[in-house]
């Protein structure tokens, strides 16, 4: 989940399809107000709650300029490894948009869930060498581009 200061979900995903369009949209308010009014001095973890399903369950986040990137995990998970796992993610978005901004991820949240589809998949982290992300989401773009080519290629019927 990406929050904004004044777009309060720019992407998110597993965790909340499960939910109600009005929960989740409830979900992500609380959750930006949680995150946001912390101060930058405290620690990126926030126990959970009746917000995200119980005690069992905890916020972990990173804020970086405008955007807080927020991963709801189990309390099985590292707090370290998971904010780890957002400063991987951060860079590879960085490396993939070449300085990504704001709007790189408003309006390619397809190439950020393949970028994170990469990194996760089925709440199992998978890969964190960006070097290896930045190559398969590269693969994925010329896959992409030639399927483009070959849609756009004039017939030739003769």
């Amino acid at each position: 989940m990406m929050t904004q200061e004044c777009l309060y979900l720019e992407t998110s995903t597993y965790f909340l399809y499960f939910q109600s369009e009005d929960i989740q949209q409830q979900i992500i308010r609380e959750t930006f107000h949680l995150v946001s009014k912390r101060d930058e001095n405290v620690c990126n973890f926030l126990e959970g709650g009746l917000l995200i399903g119980g005690s069992d369950n905890k916020l972990i986040y990173r804020h970086y300029a405008t955007l807080y990137f927020v991963f709801c995990v189990d309390s099985s998970e590292s707090e370290l490894g998971i904010l780890d796992l957002i400063q991987v993610f951060v860079e590879t978005l960085d490396k993939c948009f070449e300085n990504v901004c704001e709007l790189d991820l408003i309006f390619h949240v397809d190439k950020v869930h393949n970028i994170l589809a990469e990194m996760v998949m089925g709440g199992m982290v998978l890969e964190t060498n960006m070097n290896e992300i930045v190559t398969q989401i590269d693969a994925q773009n010329k896959l992409e581009k030639s399927e483009t080519f070959i849609f756009q290629s004039p017939r030739q019927d003769r």
